[in-house]
C-alpha cells in the first residue's frame, strides 16, 4: 500500500490538471477566435494554450495569420512554443502542394541528388565560423523541496508547470566539414535546474550515409518549404547502423541506499539547487533514429533534416527531436548553403536513476537561429 501511495504521490506531482488537448491547426485558430471574441485576458488565453498538444505544424505563416487574435505577450509566447513543438510534424493537408507525386524511377533520382549532394559538396564545406544565438524553454524548474527522493518528503504539484521562456544565451560556433563544433558547456542542474546538450547535432551527411546503408529511405510527400517546392523522404537507421550518439550533462547519482540529495540542502540562498556535495553524471548512449529529409529536386540541395531519437522507455531521456533548416550565406565571396535555424524538442528524467523518480519529467526545448556567417581564421 505504501508503494502504491507513493506512485500514486509522484503522479498528483507531475501530471497536468487535465489531459492534453490534441488538436489541428485549425481547431486551434478557432479555439483563439472564440476566446478572443469572449474577452478572455491574455493570461486566460496563455494558460488555455498551455494544454493543447497539436497533431499538424503550425507553420510560421499561419502564426502570422493568427495576430488579430493574439491578446498580449503571454499569448505569444505560447503560440511559439507550439509552433516549435510542432516543428517535426508534417503541416495541415490543406497547405501541401497539389502536384502529383513522382514516379520511382524520377524519386530515385532526386535521392540520388541529394546523396550526392551530402557527400561531395555538404561534407567538403570550407571551416566557416557563426553567432549561434538560442532560447531556452522549459517546465519543472521547481520540483520538490524534499531532503532524497527515497523518503515521501517530495512536495506534490497540483499540476505540472507549463513550458515557458527560461533563458538566452549567444554562442560562437564553427563549422567544419558542415559539422557544428560548440565550446565545451558542462552545466549541472544542480546549478541551475538546467540541463546541457554536450557534442555535435546530427550532421547532415552522416544521416544521409547511414540512412543510404540501412536502405530505409521512402518518399513521402511534395511540401512547401522556404517557397520551393520540395521532395520529402523518410528515413529509418537501425542502432547497428547508428552513430547518433547523444550526451547530456547532468544527472545525480543515487547512493547505495537509494538516497539522492535535492533540493535546499546547500547553502543560504541555494534554495531551488542541489547539495554542492552531490555527484554527477551524464547520460550517454548512441542510439537508433529516424526522421525526414526535405529535397530540393532540381539541385539535390537539403534544406531541412528532422532526426527522431528512439529511447527505451527506461532510459533517463525519453525523447530528443531536432529540425535542422539550411539556406544560402555568402562568406567569403562565395554563396553556401549552411544550418540557418534549429529546434531540438527534449523530455528527460531529471532523478536519473533513482526509482522514485521514474515518474518525474522535465521538458526542454531549444530554438536557435545561427548569423554573422565568416571564414574561420583558424
Amino acid at each position: 500500500m505504501r508503494h502504491i501511495g507513493w506512485v500514486l504521490l509522484l503522479l498528483l506531482a507531475t501530471s497536468p490538471a487535465g489531459t492534453a488537448k490534441k488538436m489541428t491547426v485549425q481547431e486551434l485558430k478557432d479555439l483563439l477566435v472564440s476566446l478572443h471574441q469572449a474577452n478572455k485576458t491574455d493570461a486566460e488565453v496563455a494558460s488555455e494554450l498551455t494544454e493543447v498538444e497539436l497533431s499538424e505544424e503550425l507553420t510560421r505563416p499561419m502564426m502570422n495569420s493568427l495576430a488579430g487574435s493574439v491578446s498580449g505577450q503571454l499569448t505569444t509566447e505560447q503560440l511559439f512554443i507550439l509552433e516549435a513543438r510542432s516543428a517535426v510534424l508534417a503541416p495541415p493537408a490543406a497547405d501541401l502542394p497539389t502536384t502529383a507525386a513522382p514516379d520511382a524511377a524520377t524519386q530515385k533520382a532526386i535521392l540520388d541528388k541529394a546523396i550526392d549532394y551530402a557527400s561531395k559538396i555538404y561534407k567538403q564545406l570550407p571551416k566557416v565560423s557563426a553567432n549561434k544565438a538560442t532560447r531556452r524553454f522549459q517546465d519543472n524548474q521547481q520540483l520538490a523541496d524534499g531532503s532524497t527522493a527515497a523518503h515521501s518528503s517530495v512536495t506534490p504539484l497540483a499540476a505540472t508547470p507549463p513550458i515557458k521562456y527560461t533563458a538566452g544565451a549567444e554562442t560562437a560556433v564553427t563549422f567544419q566539414d558542415g559539422a557544428e563544433q560548440s565550446p565545451a558547456d558542462k552545466t549541472q542542474w544542480g546549478a541551475n535546474a538546467m540541463i546541457a546538450l554536450l557534442g555535435p547535432g546530427p550532421v547532415l551527411s552522416t544521416v544521409m550515409q547511414e540512412a543510404q546503408a540501412a536502405g530505409k529511405i521512402n518518399w513521402v510527400r511534395w511540401e512547401t518549404v522556404a517557397g520551393h517546392n520540395t521532395a520529402v523522404y523518410s528515413f529509418a537507421v537501425e542502432k547497428k547502423n547508428s552513430h547518433y550518439a547523444v550526451n547530456y550533462c547532468c544527472f545525480p547519482e543515487t547512493t547505495q541506499g537509494g538516497e539522492m540529495t535535492l533540493r535546499g540542502q546547500g547553502s543560504p540562498g541555494s534554495a531551488g539547487n542541489y547539495n554542492v556535495n552531490a555527484v554527477w553524471k551524464n547520460y550517454k548512449a548512441t542510439v537508433p533514429y529516424h526522421g525526414e529529409i526535405f529535397v530540393d529536386p532540381n539541385t539535390g540541395v537539403v534544406l531541412r533534416l528532422i532526426t527522431q531519437a528512439d529511447f527505451k522507455s527506461s532510459e533517463w531521456v525519453r525523447q530528443e527531436d531536432q529540425r535542422i533548416d539550411y539556406g544560402t550565406e555568402m562568406v567569403g565571396g562565395k554563396t553556401l548553403v549552411l544550418p540557418k535555424s534549429s529546434i531540438v524538442d527534449t523530455t528527460e528524467m531529471p532523478y536519473g536513476d533513482n526509482p522514485k523518480g521514474r515518474f518525474v519529467f522535465r521538458h526542454t526545448l531549444f530554438t536557435s537561429e545561427y548569423k554573422d556567417y565568416q571564414a574561420a581564421t583558424n
